[in-house]
């Protein structure tokens, strides 16, 4: 499963360093000035996992050799900034509108620090500049949806359905209302469906789901993330698990360490873990994602599936053929396949279960798949 996410924002709020950080290397020109970014850059980074090594190690066994470790990955998009009258092409608007439009997750980017030698650009605080990039989102949605033909004289059931949606969406971002929000307040679960199948194929922005990255400075972490994070969540309006912490400088400086260093600097500021892993972590879990792992001597690797995939499915990510010659999932959690020492050892146990085609897959299952010939 592909992953994309946008990360977008006014300019000069700290898109491009936060892209920086998470490569793990300067590959984005984080300027002083505006649209410093003159192309959308596209990085593939690796979703932290520590269980990939735990097992690795597991089945090596005796051998210095590890298998290689191919974690899931996520495509970040770091989209210039955006600026008021972008859906009208105002600055470099509309050619980054459209690379928003492939992404499954948009991340607003909030500048919620100060520095005298860092331009503004229009950014004031973080809600009212949430409110400007929205605004922008929406205009360029209306856009979309006002290039779509009313089916004059064509009585089909589907496609009269079809304008009746255009039309209802049209409405909600009349009244500045997210489509995110105005699709989930739909109870009707196959019209939602619907909805959000027709979001997907006109590639409107504001059906798609969001997180939010405070940017604050160094010194302000000594408040707590917890607090920090009920102040900014109240001050936008937006739930606290859609929300994410973090000085992207000091992100910026984390990358550049080895592990024992990152460790030692995020111990000397009070913090557990990076506010990158936070970011995945939070990305994962607003687009319904979860991991299932696969253990052998050629390769210890995690696959990506939405929460709710049965085996049949999940082996179809592997190779298509995986799904049509499915015959049965052998599967055990993987700390006890860490714990027991391996598949050997776990059969030998008898803690391998045998799972069907419509078995639920569970994060942290390490799988094998029998497949037909």
């Amino acid at each position: 499963m592909s992953l994309s996410v946008g990360i977008v924002g006014l300019p000069n709020v700290g898109k491009s360093t936060l892209f920086n950080a998470l490569l793990k290397r300067q590959v984005a020109l984080a300027a002083n000035y505006p649209f410093a970014t003159i192309e959308p850059n596209i990085g593939v980074v690796a979703v932290p996992d520590t269980r990939l090594l735990a097992l690795a190690k597991v089945v090596a066994g005796e051998s210095a050799n590890l298998p290689p470790l191919k974690p899931a990955t996520v495509e970040f998009v770091d989209i210039a900034g955006l600026v008021k009258g972008a859906s009208q092409g105002e600055g470099l608007g509309n050619k980054f509108l459209a690379s928003i439009r492939e992404t499954n997750l948009i991340i607003h980017v909030l500048r919620a620090f100060s520095a005298e030698n860092v331009i503004r650009e229009g950014a004031e605080n973080p809600r009212s500049d949430l409110t400007t990039v929205r605004l922008e989102l929406m205009l360029a949605d209306l856009s979309t949806l006002a290039k779509q033909k009313a089916p004059k004289g064509n009585h089909d059931k589907e496609v009269q359905l079809r304008w009746q949606m255009v039309q209802a969406f049209q409405s909600a971002l009349d009244q500045q209302m997210m489509l995110r929000h105005f699709i989930d307040q739909i109870d009707d679960q196959e019209q939602q469906w619907q909805m959000n199948q027709l979001a997907q194929q006109l590639g409107l922005l504001t059906a798609k789901p969001e997180l939010f990255v405070i940017n604050v400075a160094e010194a302000d972490l000594s408040q707590g993330i917890e607090v920090l994070s009920k102040k900014f969540a109240q001050e936008i309006e937006a739930d606290r698990q859609q929300l994410v912490v973090m000085s992207n400088q000091i992100e910026s400086e984390l990358s550049a360490l080895d592990e024992a260093d990152q460790k030692l600097y995020l111990k000397d500021l009070g913090l557990q873990t990076s506010g990158l892993s936070r970011l995945i972590q939070a990305a994962y879990a607003t687009l319904g994602l979860q991991s299932f792992l696969t253990a052998g001597e050629k390769e210890v690797r995690a696959w990506t599936i939405s929460i709710g995939t049965v085996a049949k499915k999940a082996a179809g990510v592997i190779h298509t053929d995986f799904e049509k010659k499915f015959i049965k999932a052998q599967v055990i959690d993987w700390q006890a396949f860490v714990q027991l020492g391996g598949w050997k050892a776990a059969r030998a146990a008898g803690k391998i279960r045998q799972e069907g085609r419509d078995y639920l897959m569970q994060d942290g299952d390490v799988v094998e798949f029998i497949i037909g010939g």
